[in-house]
């Protein structure tokens, strides 16, 4: 099986450096649209089996997210093997920056759950493709900013297509993690007047954010764990990690739609079925969480602010068209979504072999 996954992608890296104790693995998927762009997780997987997993299905859901983002490039993923509350170091990073530059510009990369902006600035030390630097170093910034404000576009283009209206005060949002993205996710809410319950594993951050929340009107309650997918909600908002959307949680939604920041949020394809089945309206991931690569893509034109906001903003109108071709099609907005970017890639393919016939004679002249 993995083999099978391996041989989809064009390349597939692994680093072991012993010095610094780096062990890493690099998955790229697709450059049909540029040269891959992913960032960085960094976990301690319980095997380099589960890490090579996590990464190829990574590097592929980024191929789409490319796509559905019309941003030109394609789609990878690094994964670095390791505990970031005590092995993210400078030597680590560094080496991790030697293997990147390895690569020759066929991968950019940078931050991702378990790392951060600072920890690039050591593999830039190394290599050109970062993407997602502090500003002060020339890079972009947070992009879990422009990753939550595209989360509420999505949420708004959800509820205007389920209830004919984009305000949000008194809905009622199953909130799942509080991290990077989901605490500002769910500023944005509260700012909106909805009601929240909310979890996370650090009950620091739950504690922290129901203290935020009594400077706002509406109603904020902690559950803990697998109690978050059965709480009587209008959307499930899951910005932690991936695969919760499986065979057992679809069972216990009582929402009637799941738009959130987690890479990869179905288990399963079957998963998105289930939901299309139980008429609960999914927002594909890629699509309703691209605002953090539309900016790191938009950082190697030169940063523009207003650009990545304009270019945010057109998620509200991808989500819209997806949910209609899905609708008009009785079929799962997953399978519309990957419809969508499939003939994306396929156009440019086309142009890119027009392109290559179109110079033969000129090469061969020149020959």
């Amino acid at each position: 099986m993995i083999f099978q996954k391996i041989s989809e992608h064009e390349q597939v890296l692994f680093c072991h450096e012993p010095r610094s104790g780096l062990r890493a693995i690099i998955a790229i998927h697709n450059t049909t649209l540029g040269p891959a762009l992913g960032g960085c997780r960094m976990q301690p997987y319980e095997s380099e089996e589960a890490a090579l997993e996590d990464a190829l299905r990574l590097a592929k859901g980024m191929t789409y997210k490319c796509a559905a983002a019309d941003v030109d490039f394609g789609g990878g993923k690094a994964v670095i093997i390791g505990d970031p509350r005590t092995e993210r170091t400078a030597e680590r990073f560094r080496a991790f920056g030697q293997m990147v530059a390895s690569l020759g510009g066929r991968f950019y990369t940078g931050t991702d759950m378990g790392t951060m902006p600072e920890d690039f600035i050591h593999a830039a030390k190394e290599t050109s493709y970062i993407v997602g630097l502090p500003e002060a170093y020339g890079g972009s910034g947070d992009s879990s900013i422009p990753t939550a404000q595209g989360i509420l576009y999505a949420i708004q283009a959800t509820s205007y297509f389920l209830w004919g209206t984009e305000v949000l005060k008194g809905k009622h949002f199953a909130l799942q993690g509080l991290g990077k993205v989901g605490w500002k996710v769910g500023e944005h809410l509260l700012a909106a007047g909805a009601n929240l319950w909310v979890t996370d594993v650090d009950q620091g951050r739950v504690d922290a954010f129901l203290q935020l929340a009594t400077a706002y009107a509406g109603e904020v309650k902690a559950v803990s764990g697998a109690e978050i997918y059965g709480v009587d909600a209008d959307l499930f908002v899951p910005c932690a990690i991936g695969a919760v959307i499986n065979h057992t949680s679809v069972e216990q939604l009582k929402v009637k739609a799941v738009v959130g920041s987690a890479n990869n949020q179905l288990a399963t394809s079957e998963d998105g079925v289930r939901l299309h089945e139980r008429g609960i309206l999914y927002a594909p991931d890629y699509i309703a969480n691209s605002g953090g690569l539309i900016q790191v893509a938009d950082e190697l034109y030169g940063h523009n602010h207003e650009r990545v906001l304009r270019k945010t903003k057109a998620i509200y109108e991808t989500l819209v068209s997806i949910y209609q071709q899905a609708e008009a099609q009785g079929i799962s907005t997953m399978k519309a979504a990957d419809q969508f970017c499939e003939e994306r890639l396929y156009q440019r393919q086309v142009r890119n072999s027009f392109y290559l016939e179109q110079r033969r004679p000129q090469w061969e002249l020149v020959k």
